[in-house]
């Protein structure tokens, strides 16, 4: 009895150290997203998921309202608090490039998440890039959109500004087979810029056969003018990425295909590299591509209970 006692005591002793030393592990999350966006809910979801399963600490930040030309004060910011390590997203090299440079040059390990690449993840420095093969995933979509007879789209682009929203509106042309052009429109963020913006588009593209949004932020209010203009069944409806919204559309048939860039993955995977190489001093040997995954209104029912949270 004695020994068990002993054993048990030594292995809580080993626990608690172990607890101890997660707590001290701090590692800060910089996205360029906005509070309002549905997506930037699921990628910290899992992020959070991670660092209370491997007892770590996750810091949040960004920009408000999703104003980019802050992302690299924050990055500067989280540099000075000398973290465990950062995760970051890239949606504009130039804005963020130098701060997460920086970042290595002080000794502090970084991931790159969602957008960026590989490539400018090897250039900054960081230890590895997650995300997803952007120009790849509209082609996958597009794919499936000529399959279905369509040979005309307006590619509704909410992040206008970031360059791998357009290799998803590119990607979707080439997997058509049709020139990209003036498909594509710069949507704004806002519901009320996204529906009107669009709607003038279609109205002045009457044969336009498909719409495709790049994310929640432009399918949700889009989602909701189709129908209200009784136009379920005259577009084919393509977007990336899911929300409640996108998910009650492909139940009712209106949307056809999502393409997931799995953030879970994303957000997830980049605490565990950061807390493996933190404590143990290793890290996988390549880098981490999410997506795409392809959702259709068949296999719709795996994903319906985690939409909105690690979906």
């Amino acid at each position: 009895m004695t020994r068990i006692l002993a054993g048990v005591l030594a292995v809580c002793g080993l626990l608690a150290g172990a607890t101890a030393a997660g707590a001290a592990e701090r590692i800060v999350f910089v996205g360029h997203w906005s509070e309002s966006d549905s997506f930037y809910n699921v990628i910290r979801n899992s992020a959070q998921l991670a660092a209370d399963q491997l007892g770590v600490t996750v810091e949040f930040r960004n920009p408000s309202g999703g104003d980019l030309s802050e992302m690299g004060r924050l990055i500067d910011q989280a540099v000075a608090s000398k973290p465990a390590g950062i995760i970051s997203t890239v949606p504009d090299e130039a804005i963020v490039g130098e701060p997460l440079s920086n970042a290595v040059g002080a000794g502090i390990p970084v991931v790159i998440v969602n957008s960026g690449s590989a490539e400018i993840a090897a250039k900054i420095g960081a230890l590895r890039y997650i995300g997803q093969a952007e120009y790849e995933a509209g082609k996958a979509a597009g794919g499936k959109a000529k399959a279905a007879g369509v040979k005309s789209f307006v590619c509704v682009n909410h992040f206008f500004q970031h360059p791998a929203s357009h290799q998803r509106c590119q990607g979707f042309a080439d997997g058509l087979g049709v020139p990209l052009g003036g498909q594509e429109i710069d949507s704004g963020t806002d519901p009320n810029d996204v529906v009107t913006r669009t709607a003038a588009y279609l109205k002045a593209h009457a044969d336009t056969q498909a719409i495709l949004t790049l994310g929640p932020t432009g399918a949700d209010p889009m989602i909701k003018w189709v129908k209200d203009q009784g136009a379920a069944d005259q577009y084919f409806f393509a977007t990336f990425d899911l929300s409640q919204d996108i998910v009650g559309a492909m139940k009712d048939g209106m949307i056809k295909v999502a393409v997931d860039q799995q953030p879970f993955i994303q957000g997830y995977g980049a605490v565990e590299i950061l807390t493996n190489y933190a404590r143990y001093g290793v890290v996988q040997a390549n880098d981490v591509f999410s997506g795409p995954g392809l959702i259709t209104k068949d296999n719709l029912e795996q994903v319906l209970a985690l939409a909105g949270k690690y979906r």
